[in-house]
């Protein structure tokens, strides 16, 4: 490593301990790099920054978290909720089980960790402590559960690792399925060994067929929203960028219309908040494009590889230590930052070791996934925490079962790759 590496980290490091925003933290180091170690004319940064927000990709992002936001508003989240209600709520744990189904199935729309945890976070952890289940299991389930925004598709950080990939994002949406089912079985099953002998906790009866046939009716056009998104992509009807058009105004039509649940006021303000938070997570893409730009000209990814490979001759090794070391930095980083900075050095190595790049792109994402939930840098950890009044330290012990769960549904998909790889060769995008 040279001299000038170790000042170009200790700069970031020292920017991120401050409360300077993440993307100038980026763009700053970026911006020193260019002025004081590179050759090169500081005005590329002004031509990278265009051109790294330049891509019409880059629209599917604004539509999914529209998309996202018209359910979070309108009454699609609760179609859904009592959906999954209906389905379990009368198993031991059933609430519980609707919680994480939940999320599943908002974050099968939203592609947001953050957007799912406001979502349903605000009504499910208190229904969950009135009817009787333990406050730091409800915690635990309502802040984990939420990382399937970005697991199950569409997902906005998979976009963006297809976008410094060139990996089918069709292809890598696929992929999500597998962990998210194991995910949410697995949830499931450790919610129903927990209070499968507990006779305080409140308990739905099981739905008869009347009242399972109005929930379905109830819940059929919010359903439909996913059948759409992934019926339409996977068919072939149209793209991931035109599904998050469709679904946007789908959504509307069914939320202004069918459960005329907004007006057309409630459109314009919707729209408007989308469009700031998608451009707050393009400011964070453009800066990152800038500090990769630097990492590029300083010719560190490939630097990086020869270190790598020549002191590492195992992909098993290679794979446990991309985990680690991906675990460690979604303690500090969030996932976007990290997938547009990480991914164009990590990339490199994956062919000396035979790692398929769509298969890292699932690791990837599933590992910093899980950086939402750990300290000290975890959002979802303070937005529990401020939802249910108690502090990170709390909320950081009640998620260790879930999170242990999530690890070992990593660790099982990074070792048997054909378990998420069969799907995308089954659709040809392999």
């Amino acid at each position: 490593m040279q001299i000038s590496d170790l000042i170009i980290l200790c700069i970031l490091l020292g920017f991120m301990t401050t409360y300077i925003p993440v993307f100038l933290c980026l763009f700053f180091t970026a911006t020193i790099g260019f002025v004081v170690f590179l050759d090169i004319p500081p005005a590329l940064l002004a031509q990278t920054l265009f051109r790294s927000l330049d891509k019409f990709a880059l629209v599917v992002v604004l539509f999914f978290i529209l998309c996202g936001n018209i359910m979070s508003k309108g009454k699609m989240v609760e179609k859904l909720m009592n959906l999954a209600n209906g389905l379990v709520s009368w198993l031991p744990g059933g609430l519980g089980m609707a919680g994480v189904i939940g999320c599943g199935l908002f974050g099968a729309i939203s592609g947001s960790t953050v957007a799912t945890v406001v979502a349903l976070g605000g009504f499910m952890i208190p229904a969950l402590i009135k009817n009787g289940y333990d406050e730091d299991y409800t915690l635990g389930l309502m802040t984990t559960s939420p990382n399937l925004g970005v697991i199950i598709p569409p997902s906005i950080s998979m976009i963006f690792y297809s976008m410094i990939s060139n990996v089918a994002l069709e292809g890598l949406f696929i992929t999500g399925f597998v962990p998210g089912i194991l995910i949410i079985l697995c949830v499931c099953l450790y919610s129903w060994l927990l209070y499968r002998k507990r006779t305080d906790i409140k308990r739905l009866p099981a739905p008869d067929f009347k009242q399972l046939y109005h929930i379905l009716k109830e819940g059929f056009w919010a359903v439909m929203l996913i059948v759409i998104i992934f019926g339409g992509i996977f068919s072939g009807v149209f793209t991931a960028n035109e599904a998050a058009v469709v679904a946007s105004v789908y959504a509307f039509a069914v939320e202004l219309f069918i459960y005329k649940s907004m007006n057309f006021l409630d459109v314009k303000n919707i729209t408007v908040a989308s469009a700031v938070t998608s451009a707050t997570l393009l400011l964070i893409v453009a800066s990152a494009t800038c500090f990769g730009r630097y990492l590029t000209f300083e010719n560190i990814p490939n630097r990086v590889a020869e270190v790598v490979v020549a002191n590492i001759d195992s992909p098993i090794v290679f794979l446990l230590v991309m985990n680690i070391l991906l675990l460690i930095i979604g303690m500090f980083m969030d996932i976007i930052s990290a997938t547009l900075i990480l991914g164009p050095v990590f990339l490199p190595l994956l062919g000396p070791f035979n790692v398929d790049p769509m298969h890292f792109g699932l690791i990837m994402t599933v590992n910093l996934a899980i950086g939402y939930c750990t300290p000290p840098m975890g959002v979802s950890l303070f937005i529990t925490g401020a939802l249910a009044k108690r502090d990170i330290i709390y909320v950081s012990r009640a998620v260790m079962p879930f999170l242990l769960i999530q690890i070992g549904v990593l660790f099982f998909l990074t070792y048997f790759p054909e378990v998420v790889l069969f799907l995308p060769r089954l659709f040809g995008y392999l």
